[in-house]
Order: C-alpha cells, then sequence, then structure tokens
C-alpha cells in the first residue's frame, strides 16, 4: 500500500535558517509520508537532504535591500520565475495529490509570494474527492514592529481561517507563544499548537576537551559581513587577552568580495582560520570554547544544543525586531550574552567573548522535540475528516 504524499512549500530569502528548520521537520514527517520538499531560494551546494525527502527547486527568488524580489538565476527575470513557479506548484499538485500541504512561514510572512500561494491553495481547496489538509510551519517570534502591524495581523488572521486547518508553532509555550506576537482583531479559528523547538541531535563531546577557540557564524552570510569583519578585527586582542583563536564559519551567500578579503586576512594571520561552511554548526560549536553569532531561530538551537558559552548580535535591520526579542530570552535565561549591532565593536567583542569563555551555561529545561511533536500532530490531523471552513 503506498504512503501519502505531503508538499513542504518552504521559501527562504535571508539567511538559511528557514530551510535548515524546514529540512529537520522534514525528516521526521518522513516516517508517515512521502516527503517533496518545494523549496523556492538558493539551494547551497553541500547541502544535507535527509533520506526519504525529495526536494523540488523552484526558479530561486529572494528580496534585495529594499524587499523587492530578486532572481537569483541570471538567465530568469523575475516575471518568468514567478510564471514558472505558479505553474510547477500547481503541476505539482495535480500529480501527487498530497494528503497534506505543509507550508512554512504563510500567511504569517511570505506576502510577496501570494503570486504563487493563493494559486496554490485555491487549487488544494477545489480537489476532489477530498482536498488537503493544509498546515502552517511557523517559528517562535514573528516580527512584530510593521507600521501597519493591526492591519497585518487582521489580514493574517482572515487569510488563516480561510484556507488552513491548523497552525504549528515550533516553540516551547513557556519560552514564546504565538498570541505575544500576534493580535489580530478577528481571532484565530485555527488550531493552534505549539510543538516545542526543533533542534538538531543532541552532541557528543566531552566539554573538557574542547578547543581553545571562538566560533565566529552568520548563518547563510548575506548580512554577515558585520560581525565577520568586527570578528577579524579583533581576533589579534582575543588572543592576547584570552587565549582564544578566532575561526570564523563564513556561510556559503557571504558576498564573495568579503570572503576574498577574509581569506586574505586568515592567511597572514596565525590565530585566525576563514572556512566557507561546515556540515554541522552545532558539533563545531560542541568542540568550541565561545560562538559568537546571529540569533536566528537555528542559531539558538545549536547554541542550545551545544551548550557553549555564546555571545550574540541579533540582527536588527529595518523592523527585523524578531533575533532581538529571541536574544532578551536567552539573556534573561542566561545561555547568552548579546551586544546590539549598532553597539558592534572590536573592543565590545573582546570584553564579551573573554566574559563568556569564563562562564558555563545551565542546563536546558526548553522543550527541543518540535520535529517528532510536529509529525505526530501532522499524521494525527491527515486521518480526521477536514474541518469546515470559517468564513474568511
Amino acid at each position: 500500500m503506498s504512503r501519502p504524499t505531503l508538499l513542504f512549500y518552504c521559501q527562504h530569502s535571508l539567511g538559511l535558517g528557514h530551510l535548515a528548520r524546514s529540512l529537520r521537520v522534514a525528516a521526521a514527517l518522513t516516517t508517515g509520508f512521502d516527503v517533496v520538499l518545494l523549496n523556492g531560494g538558493r539551494f547551497p551546494a553541500g547541502t544535507i537532504v535527509p533520506t526519504g525527502i525529495a526536494v523540488v527547486n523552484l526558479p530561486p527568488l529572494g528580496h534585495d535591500d529594499d524587499y523587492r524580489l530578486v532572481s537569483h538565476d541570471p538567465a530568469v527575470t523575475v516575471d518568468e520565475a514567478r510564471k514558472r513557479r505558479r505553474q510547477l506548484l500547481l503541476d505539482l499538485l495535480a500529480s501527487t495529490a498530497p494528503e497534506v500541504i505543509l507550508v512554512e512561514m504563510y500567511p504569517f510572512g511570505r506576502k510577496k509570494f501570494e503570486f504563487e500561494l493563493i494559486p496554490l491553495l485555491d487549487a488544494a481547496a477545489a480537489m476532489k474527492p477530498h482536498r488537503p489538509h493544509i498546515v502552517c510551519s511557523l517559528r517562535d517570534i514573528l516580527v512584530n514592529q510593521r507600521r501597519d502591524q493591526a492591519a497585518y495581523d487582521e489580514r493574517v488572521s482572515r487569510r488563516a481561517n480561510q484556507y488552513f486547518d491548523a497552525v504549528l508553532v515550533h516553540a516551547d509555550p513557556a519560552f514564546a507563544r504565538l498570541d505575544e506576537s500576534f493580535a489580530p482583531a478577528t481571532p484565530l479559528r485555527v488550531p493552534v499548537s505549539h510543538t516545542g523547538f526543533v533542534a538538531p541531535e543532541a552532541v557528543a563531546g566531552d566539554v573538557r576537551s574542547r578547543l581553545r577557540r571562538l566560533l565566529v557564524s552568520s548563518g547563510g552570510g548575506m548580512v554577515g559581513e558585520p560581525i565577520v569583519r568586527a570578528a577579524v578585527e579583533a581576533h589579534d586582542q582575543l588572543w592576547s587577552r584570552a587565549g582564544l583563536t578566532t575561526t570564523v564559519v563564513a556561510g556559503p551567500f557571504l558576498p564573495e568580495p568579503v570572503w576574498e578579503w577574509l581569506r586574505e586576512r586568515a592567511a597572514g594571520a596565525p590565530h585566525l582560520e576563514a572556512v566557507r561552511q561546515v556540515s554541522d554548526l552545532c558539533a563545531e560549536m560542541r568542540r568550541s570554547a565561545v560562538s559568537l553569532s546571529q540569533c536566528g531561530y537555528n542559531t539558538t538551537m545549536d547554541i542550545l544544543r551545544a551548550r557553549t558559552p555564546a555571545v550574540v548580535v541579533p540582527f536588527s535591520e529595518g523592523t527585523e525586531d524578531e533575533q532581538t526579542r529571541r536574544a532578551e530570552r536567552l539573556m534573561s535565561l542566561g545561555f547568552v550574552r548579546s551586544v546590539a549591532a549598532a553597539g558592534l565593536s572590536a573592543e565590545r567583542l573582546v570584553t564579551e567573548v573573554a566574559a563568556a569563555a569564563q562562564s558555563r551555561p545551565p542546563r536546558v529545561s526548553l522543550d527541543l522535540s518540535g520535529a517528532e511533536t510536529t509529525a505526530r500532530i501532522v499524521a494525527e490531523l491527515a486521518e480526521r475528516p477536514h474541518r469546515e471552513r470559517a468564513c474568511a
């Protein structure tokens, strides 16, 4: 007897966090489904795809500094990519007849991708003899500083009520709840479940054998230049003051000129190492005395699993406040030290990293079983009759 199919839509635009979390969730879902991951952003070479997941790479789209859509394939315009993607999604829906469609972030984000998501969801709703269950996969904390936040939340709630059967928030509710960053006038009628955090497997290794190094990372690297440059500027002081070498994991999307500059600096510096990317960031953190990074969801999970003293510099451009709020909560629990991006300097980094190197993070009491819980909830949902749609 064939297994049911699950389509998993994931669009990442700035970093790799959304893709990394989606791959972890998708891996857990393979216990009950044939999973097809619809990847809408650039798919870095060397990305490990767990067994049982078929990846369909859509013509890659992202956005620029002004949040305008851009095509990451120079041979394809944005308009061409939009048309191809929309048709590809509709064709896949028809050919796979999925039991479940899991949509990462939307409708709580990804408004610019409604050109393909609304047609997909409308087509799914019209499928006979029965339509797929529609589920939202959502991170712990949402951006909550838009100028039109109230109107935005209201629109999101109506979209969710119109199309979705469940919202799965990948957080421990003791750390973050959806209603703390989402307050529409029209209440959500869609069932909301907090799954726990989606984290990597626990990492083995004796903390007493950690390398005397600072591990610097910036996710995909697209917006990692400030933290990379500050770390390079600080590395000599860090060696002389704390006896720590510095290893910078640039990320696959760090702009090429910055990567070349980093390589040149590392080539002439005995206590500075530069690598483009690593296969297991969490394991590298576990082997390090201190971690320096931004405060995205997946990096946070790596920090918690590795139990490595950490300094974070939350990304906070424009209205982005998600990482700042996450860092504040982690600081209150004793897991990290935090430096605001506006206050980033070599001197400040040396002070914070040296202090972190003398600390020991507390044991993690947060629920990190989000992938497994998500798989269980989705499997149970797939066995139920479809709920009646609420009024949009």
